[in-house]
C-alpha cells in the first residue's frame, strides 16, 4: 500500500501533466463573417443605463413575491442549479449560492453581467433574488436565494462558441472583452462558457456572440483552487506585470492565460479601460446592488476595479516614462 505523501505526489504529478496539457497555445482561426453577428454594441447611452435591474430592465425580473414551482434539479458542475417556473409560466436557471457566501458564483455572475452590458457586451437576462419560496413535491419552503437566469422565447440558445475561433478575433470589442475579463480576476476561460444566442426581433434575426457564465470571478487567479468572491484575494490580486514585445503580460496564470498571452496591445487596454472609466459612481454601486452585495463589501470590489481602470487608462503614459 502506497504511502499518503507518495499518493500525493501522483496526484500532484498527474495534475501538472494536465496542466501542461491544457497550456498549449491555441491557433487564433478567424471565421468568415457571420450574417447578424454581434459581440459588442457601442453604449452611447452609457451613462444614462440602469445597472441595476441591467438590459432587459425591471419589467422582465423575477417577482420576489412570487412562489416558484420546482421542474428540476441540476445535477453537474460545482454550483446548486434548479430550473423553475414562476406564477406568470416563464421559466427560469436558478443558480444557488455556497453556504456562507465565500466562493458563491451567483451574486458574481449577476454584478460581473451587470458591469459587461454596461460597456456594451451582449448578455441574457439575468437577476439576483436574495431568497424565494420554492414549491415542490415535498411542499412549499424559503429558499436561499440565487442568480436567476430567464429562458426568453426571442433567444434561443445554439450551444457555445470559441475564443480562437470566431468572426472578431483581433478587433478591438474581441480584445477589450478579454482586458475586461482580465480586470474582474475572471478565471474560467473555457469555451463551454461562452454562448451564441439567435436574437429574433420581428423579422431580424442576430447573432449573439455573449460570455455568459462568469461566475468564477471576483477573487485569484490560482490555478488548482481559484478562490471566488472573495474580497480579500481579489483585492491582493495584481492587474499586469508589465508589457513585452509589445503585448501586455497580464498577472493571470490560470489555466486559461494561452488566450491572453501575446495577445493584447496596451491600446486594447487603454480602450477597455476608458469604457469602464465612463461608469458613474451610482452605477458601480448599482452593478453590485443588483447582485445582493453589502454596501461595505461592495465597496472593496469596486475600489479594487476603479485602481484597475486607472491602471488601464495610463499603461501608455507608464511604458513612455519607462522608455
Amino acid at each position: 500500500m502506497k504511502r499518503p505523501y507518495v499518493m500525493l505526489l501522483a496526484v500532484l504529478a498527474v495534475l501538472s501533466a494536465t496542466a501542461c496539457a491544457k497550456a498549449k497555445r491555441p491557433a487564433l482561426q478567424p471565421s468568415a463573417p457571420v450574417p447578424g453577428a454581434v459581440l459588442w454594441v457601442d453604449p452611447a447611452d452609457l451613462a444614462t443605463r440602469d445597472l441595476f435591474y441591467g438590459p432587459w430592465g425591471k419589467e422582465n425580473a423575477p417577482n420576489p413575491a412570487d412562489t416558484f414551482t420546482l421542474l428540476a434539479t441540476k445535477h453537474s458542475g460545482v454550483n446548486m442549479g434548479l430550473t423553475v417556473k414562476d406564477g406568470q409560466d416563464r421559466e427560469w436557471s436558478v443558480k444557488l449560492p455556497y453556504p456562507g457566501g465565500l466562493d458563491s458564483e451567483a451574486p458574481v455572475e449577476v454584478a460581473v453581467s451587470r458591469l459587461l452590458s454596461a460597456v456594451g457586451y451582449l448578455q441574457p437576462a439575468v437577476y439576483f433574488l436574495p431568497a424565494f419560496r420554492l414549491k415542490d413535491d415535498l411542499g412549499t419552503r424559503t429558499m436561499v436565494g440565487g442568480r436567476f437566469r430567464l429562458k426568453d422565447a426571442s433567444l434561443k440558445d445554439k450551444g457555445e462558441w470559441r475564443w480562437e475561433e470566431n468572426p472578431f478575433i483581433g478587433s478591438k470589442p474581441y480584445q477589450g472583452l478579454q482586458v475586461i475579463l482580465m480586470m474582474l480576476n475572471s478565471t474560467d476561460l473555457k469555451n463551454r462558457n461562452n454562448t451564441l444566442y439567435h436574437r429574433r426581433t420581428g423579422d431580424l434575426v442576430e447573432q449573439w456572440f455573449a460570455v455568459r457564465d462568469v461566475g468564477a470571478a471576483l477573487g485569484d487567479y490560482d490555478r488548482f483552487t481559484p478562490r471566488k468572491n472573495h474580497a480579500g484575494a481579489f483585492e491582493k490580486t495584481p492587474f499586469i506585470f508589465g508589457v513585452n514585445n509589445g503585448f501586455v503580460d497580464f498577472a493571470y496564470k490560470g489555466w486559461y492565460r494561452p488566450f491572453v498571452e501575446d495577445r493584447v496591445t496596451p491600446a486594447d487596454v487603454e480602450w477597455a479601460s476608458a469604457l469602464l472609466g465612463r461608469l458613474s459612481d451610482q452605477q458601480w454601486n448599482d452593478a453590485f446592488r443588483a447582485a445582493g452585495y453589502q454596501p461595505a463589501l461592495a465597496s472593496r470590489f469596486i475600489t479594487r476595479l476603479k485602481e484597475k481602470v486607472a491602471e488601464g487608462r495610463s499603461i501608455g503614459t507608464a511604458i513612455a516614462n519607462k522608455n
